[in-house]
């Protein structure tokens, strides 16, 4: 039998439903149910045979160095068990290709961020190991190729290239874990943002929660990180006046109180309507308590003061533009049926 050669006749469950990298990584198990025996599976694994074991359980049907492909579907297979999905045959129709589910486990760190087409990302034939991420209660150990993170909750897997890939947020955060060079962070943080795959709230979040925040060059990486969010957020925010024929604001003001205090910033202010939009860039850090109690504390001030302030966090922006547009024009619209605002000077900040 050689790596061209099908699995035996007994074989009560045909290969023929899976894909090219699937019939040549199976476990142990799965050869059973192909009728494979253990010992006719030790036969062909034998030193110059045809087949070759990758890890524990796992085995891949042709002599020679596995794909990428294979390397990702061997590491699940280590990791977990695979199930057919609820309602989803074994052998599903002509034509249609076979999904695997992998139960609790899924591909994270830098594998997951090639998958999520990520250019900063190393290929998947360069890492020597595969990040997998699995429950923390699992009794797992690295082993070859596969590299076992552990988590209390594992989050809602997304898929790349057929396999469950953990999240942009926390695939950087396992990623981050094991760099320690400030530039490859930096990249790989801003194109996370740069490329629409998350906002920076979202990175800072799984940052703080691994721990993170506390090394130099992670602390470094993240102020680049939420500056250049902030920045996009602006483009964005002078997209939606455009495109959505808003009348023009004045840009990125102090208010004041006539010869008395500062009132606070506002990334755009229509004076004649007295209605302001503010930009809620707040990162999940340790302080993010103190932050929103300043943030509702000015908003406050402001509608006492007759001023309509209207919250936008980036991610709406970037999801949903026109629904904010039209948030904005309706509080733009109402301000004719509202009491006159108090008089505040506007001065550039």
């Amino acid at each position: 039998m050689n790596h061209n050669t099908p699995l035996p006749q007994a074989s009560a469950r045909p290969l023929r439903h899976l894909s090219q990298a699937q019939r040549l990584v199976l476990t142990t198990a799965q050869l059973r149910s192909h009728g494979v025996s253990p010992a006719e599976t030790n036969e062909q694994c034998r030193s110059g045979g045809p087949w070759q074991q990758l890890l524990p359980g796992v085995y891949l049907l042709h002599p020679g160095p596995p794909t990428s492909e294979e390397r990702l579907h061997a590491v699940l297979l280590y990791a977990a068990r695979e199930v057919p999905a609820p309602g989803v045959p074994v052998q599903p129709e002509a034509g249609q290709p076979h999904r695997p589910v992998y139960r609790e486990a899924m591909i994270t760190g830098l594998a997951a961020l090639t998958l999520h087409g990520f250019t900063s990302a190393p290929p998947l034939s360069s890492l020597d190991r595969i990040d997998v991420l699995v429950p923390r209660l699992r009794r797992l150990r690295s082993t070859g190729c596969a590299h076992v993170l552990r988590t209390a909750a594992l989050p809602a897997p997304q898929e790349a290239t057929g396999v469950p890939v953990a999240p942009v947020p926390r695939a950087l955060a396992d990623a981050t874990s094991q760099l320690t060079d400030a530039a490859t962070v930096r990249l790989l943080l801003s194109e996370a943002v740069r490329g629409g795959h998350c906002e920076p709230a979202a990175i800072v979040r799984e940052l703080d929660q691994a721990k993170l925040l506390g090394l130099p060059h992670v602390v470094d990486a993240v102020d680049s990180l939420l500056a250049e969010g902030r920045a996009i957020a602006e483009d964005r925010l002078y997209t939606m006046v455009r495109e959505f024929a808003l009348p023009d604001p004045v840009w990125n003001v102090d208010l004041r109180l006539p010869g008395g205090p500062h009132l606070g910033g506002l990334d755009a202010y229509w004076p004649e309507q007295a209605v302001a939009v503010e930009l809620d860039t707040r990162a999940p850090r340790q302080d993010e308590d103190a932050l929103w109690s300043e943030y509702a504390r000015k908003r406050e001030h402001l509608e006492r003061l007759g001023i309509t302030v209207v919250h936008i966090t980036p991610k709406k922006l970037r999801d949903g533009m026109e629904q904010q547009a039209t948030v904005v024009r309706t509080a733009l619209m109402a301000s004719g049926d509202r009491d006159p605002a108090a008089y505040v000077v506007v001065l550039p900040r």
